[in-house]
């Protein structure tokens, strides 16, 4: 049976590939895909991985970045890395040359090789890279699994399919005890809760700041939309205390003209975009270079976190609560649950009430991590494939 099924899903991936072959070369020409589409389903640029390593697969930036302190704990020569993404392949070619994007699945069978063991990040429950790592004899782990109220319905619907991948996974590490009990519903074996790996460490400053002002606003990780709730907001605030500065980090790179031109059009403010004056100088700075938002982190004195005024789930808390920063959230957090279960001091907010509660900051309280995860179960499975 199982043989069957890796035969119909592979022809089945195989079709789709060729069905949409004329779209991803389309979209490949868009500004944010130019990299990856082609990686990703071309194999343009994308050798595989050196055989026989300890291989981590994240999805996005923040996930590649939450990875790192089981990345510390492998020696170089053993690291190799893949993610779907743009920025997540920025992340994770600062940890190893051996960082590549993941090919769509029927490509797995000319690129994927044998490695000591796979690492796949919370959710990337793809057959062909499970089923074809097994294959090549590679042991399979799943890391910071989680399951949220609003997809296990989804996943326990097509539980029989997700039993199949669950019997390629040899270990899986769960966030919480819901999480453990939920994905082993839905087939996973051998199922240990170790917290959140988000929160594991405290952030790394890569470069000291000079705090601009008293009052240092930041929107973080913003999506469509929300860069104009915050900076409506924000109008507010200076009106009330002059002194205020916002520093605004949309989550895609590929959004920093549209929200610079947004900013510039707002007038009365001074403005400036971080990657071409770092002075901090400003009434509103635009960060525009990857990587910056920990050191931002550092010197905000409230964090309006995006992710979470619209429908996609939310950003990781963590990292401004380790700095003691009041935060300010949307409703729209299902992704992140079980760390803003971790945080105490969110104050949760609708979509109106926004500029209410900015100007309410003095009585909100800075955020403390109240759990933290413990990932030494993590490293102690790994060091069995350290030479």
């Amino acid at each position: 049976m199982e043989k069957i099924f890796f035969l119909l899903y592979s022809i089945l991936s195989v079709s789709i590939y060729l069905i949409f072959l004329p779209f991803l070369l389309l979209f490949s020409l868009k500004e944010k895909y130019k990299e990856s589409i082609p990686a990703r389903f071309f194999l343009w640029k994308n050798l595989p991985l050196k055989r026989d390593g300890i291989w981590f697969h994240s999805c996005s930036f923040g996930e590649a970045k939450a990875i790192k302190p089981l990345v510390d704990t492998i020696p170089h020569h053993l690291l190799r890395m893949t993610t779907t993404t743009h920025t997540g392949h920025k992340a994770i070619s600062d940890y190893t040359d051996e960082a590549r994007y993941l090919p769509f699945e029927p490509l797995l069978f000319l690129w994927q090789r044998r490695q000591k063991v796979l690492v796949v990040m919370e959710a990337e429950f793809w057959y062909l890279l499970f089923a074809i790592a097994k294959i090549k004899g590679t042991k399979t782990i799943l890391i910071n699994a989680r399951m949220s109220d609003r997809s296990y319905h989804k996943y326990y619907k097509m539980r029989w399919f997700y039993a199949i991948i669950f019997g390629l996974i040899d270990e899986v590490y769960a966030q919480t005890p819901k999480d453990k009990e939920r994905l082993e519903s839905i087939g996973a074996k051998n199922v240990k809760v170790t917290g959140n790996i988000k929160l594991s460490q405290p952030p790394i400053v890569t470069k000291k700041l000079s705090k601009p002002s008293p009052l240092v606003v930041c929107g973080a990780s913003t999506h469509e939309t929300e860069e104009a709730l915050i900076l409506e907001a924000f109008k507010s605030l200076k009106a009330q205390d002059p002194e205020a500065v916002l520093t605004l980090v949309p989550r895609h790179p590929e959004r920093f003209d549209k929200v610079a031109q947004m900013i510039e059009e707002l007038g009365d403010y001074t403005t400036q975009r971080y990657s071409q004056d770092q002075s901090l100088s400003a009434d509103i700075i635009l960060i525009d270079k990857l990587g910056e938002l920990v050191n931002i982190y550092a010197i905000s004195d409230i964090v309006i976190l995006g992710g979470a005024f619209v429908q996609i789930g939310g950003h990781n808390a963590g990292e401004p609560a380790h700095f003691g920063c009041k935060i300010i959230s949307g409703k729209h957090y299902f992704n992140q649950i079980d760390i803003f279960n971790s945080i105490e001091g969110i104050t949760i907010v609708e979509d109106f009430n926004l500029t209410r509660r900015l100007l309410q900051h003095p009585v909100l309280k800075p955020c403390k991590i109240r759990v933290k995860s413990d990932i030494s179960k993590m490293v102690l499975s790994l060091g069995r494939f350290v030479d």
